[in-house]
């Protein structure tokens, strides 16, 4: 069982990071929407659907960003802080009165705060639970009909933090766990209409995450550098558009980056000698 689940998880470390299901000449330049997009994992989403001929609408808070993102082929900025309902509202008017409708979302903004629980200022926990847990709510509950109507695809960016748990990070694994539930209750619930949810479940990639939490709080620092020299995140791209194409998505896709995180994640996951999930009392 282990090695079955460490041989998974290198599969998916490997999916091409060419075009797939993408290059296929009836998509009819599907509109996908990816929030966060402007450094890291979306802005990777972001190349990699605009090159392969996909819509992208990339959502951004900065006025610099903006700019270089609507600056790529097949890409239209959108201004879109998750945490702000008015820009949400006209995010979904701007794709309404573009005509292309929507197919896809991809859930990918975040933000991580480090620091014992106990430590951890009120300010920042909400900062993390309203742009990861709450942020992927009110996106997709804004643009549920679109997707509706296309019989679209939903796919949350969550992460290996989602299921793991370390020090120090306590708040970030509490936000990626919310997401872990929100994600299977949504793909359940979506079903009928004929909408599938997907999560990705990201290990250790390139990322200016800690450097963000540097920026805005001075904590993170001993992560920020290491976090920077990671390898690039063209997998979990490479994920995101399997899960959005292909004719049967899994519910959940856990990309990382080599076979030593693959045989971490096998060991942790794996339930310890002794430990009960399930007990019956007839």
């Amino acid at each position: 069982m282990l090695r079955m689940l460490i041989v998974s998880l290198i599969l998916l470390a490997a999916l091409p990071t060419g075009g797939n299901a993408a290059n296929s000449a009836d998509h009819n330049q599907k509109a996908i929407l990816v929030t966060g997009a402007s450094t890291g994992i979306g802005r990777k989403i972001t190349e990699r659907l605009a090159a392969d001929g996909y819509f992208v609408y990339a959502g951004a808070r900065k006025d610099a960003d903006l700019q270089a993102l609507g600056a790529i082929q097949n890409v239209q900025a959108v201004r879109l802080d998750v945490t702000k309902p008015q820009d949400i509202d006209a995010a979904v008017e701007t794709v309404t009165k573009a005509g292309r409708g929507l197919y896809g979302l991809v859930n990918n903004a975040g933000v991580v705060t480090i620091g014992p629980l106990i430590d951890t200022k009120p300010e920042e926990f909400d900062l993390v639970m309203q742009v990861n847990a709450y942020g992927p709510y009110r996106v997709t509950k804004a643009f549920a009909p679109l997707i509706v109507a296309h019989r679209g695809r939903i796919i949350n960016i969550g992460s290996i933090s989602g299921i793991l748990n370390e020090t120090d990070g306590g708040a970030y694994q509490m936000s990626k766990h919310a997401l872990e539930t929100y994600s299977v209750t949504l793909a359940r619930e979506l079903a009928p209409s004929g909408v599938q949810v997907s999560i990705i479940e990201p290990g250790s990639y390139k990322s200016d995450i800690y450097k963000n939490e540097v920026n805005r709080s001075g904590a993170g620092g001993q992560y920020a550098d290491e976090w920077t020299k990671l390898k690039e995140p063209e997998d979990v791209a490479a994920a995101v558009e399997s899960a959005l194409f292909e004719p049967k998505p899994k519910l959940r896709y856990m990309v990382v980056p080599d076979r030593e995180q693959a045989e971490e994640i096998a060991r942790r996951i794996r339930p310890a000698e002794g430990d009960a999930y399930l007990t019956r009392l007839d």
